[in-house]
């Protein structure tokens, strides 16, 4: 039975998508270009912010959020049919792209928002595509640091807290990008993603689980899921 997805209104969620048994995704530019267009789309009829992505070959990473209860989905599955649509079109190929449903964990704005949004657009470094994560051309990174206009992007709170004015945000963030994300939260980062769970501290955690009534915090090896009844009542 497929375990319900962890979404709230207004909580930033850290998304990622890949292709099945790992294939290419986006082959060209153009991949890519169609890719973010359909994004764009689906993003506006359902109200989601990016504030942050990469297109790697074989997957993309998002950071989003929305004020309405299941936009993140609804977008997504709006993105996957039009998307491998065009891409099945252009490369005269049919079956599906994608392998199954995303995989997605909320985010603490107040902990694990800007780690988020390094693990994001540190990607081709760390897959030793480029030297810079500013010399790969599909990533939010260019809207961060100033270097073009992108109208997909919406800057986070956090970011913006940053600074008192765009040219300091941007050279506080560009010095965060010199530093990789410890392996510590590298870990972290991807065993939230793998759980599906929320990422942030036993008080963010807290939240999400009375919110959602299902359980926020990653399962430990050995350790059984807690349960609780109707009042609240640990089982």
């Amino acid at each position: 039975m497929r375990r319900p997805r962890l979404e709230l209104p207004g909580i930033p969620m850290h998304l990622t998508h890949r292709g099945v048994n790992r294939g290419a995704t986006f082959i060209d530019d153009d991949d890519c270009e169609s890719y973010m267009q359909a994004l764009e789309i689906a993003a506006l009829a359902q109200q989601v912010s990016i504030h942050a992505y990469v297109l790697m070959s074989n997957h993309v990473h998002l950071l989003v959020s929305t004020p309405n209860e299941g936009g993140v989905s609804r977008m997504m599955q709006a993105v996957g049919r039009r998307y491998v649509r065009a891409f099945n079109a252009r490369h005269r190929r049919t079956g599906t792209l994608w392998e199954g449903r995303f995989k997605s964990c909320l985010v603490d704005s107040d902990r694990y928002l800007l780690t988020c949004m390094r693990y994001v657009e540190l990607n081709p470094v760390r897959a030793a595509m480029v030297a810079a994560p500013w010399e790969h051309r599909w990533s939010s990174v260019h809207a961060h640091l100033g270097l073009h206009h992108d109208t997909r992007w919406t800057p986070h709170a956090t970011f913006i807290a940053l600074g008192a004015d765009e040219d300091q945000r941007r050279a506080t963030y560009r010095a965060l990008l010199t530093e990789s994300v410890s392996a510590v939260d590298l870990t972290t980062i991807s065993d939230h993603m793998r759980q599906e769970r929320a990422l942030g501290s036993p008080r963010f955690q807290a939240m999400v689980e009375q919110a959602l009534g299902r359980p926020a915090a990653i399962r430990r090896p050995g350790r059984p899921e807690a349960v609780a009844d109707s009042n609240g009542n640990v089982l």
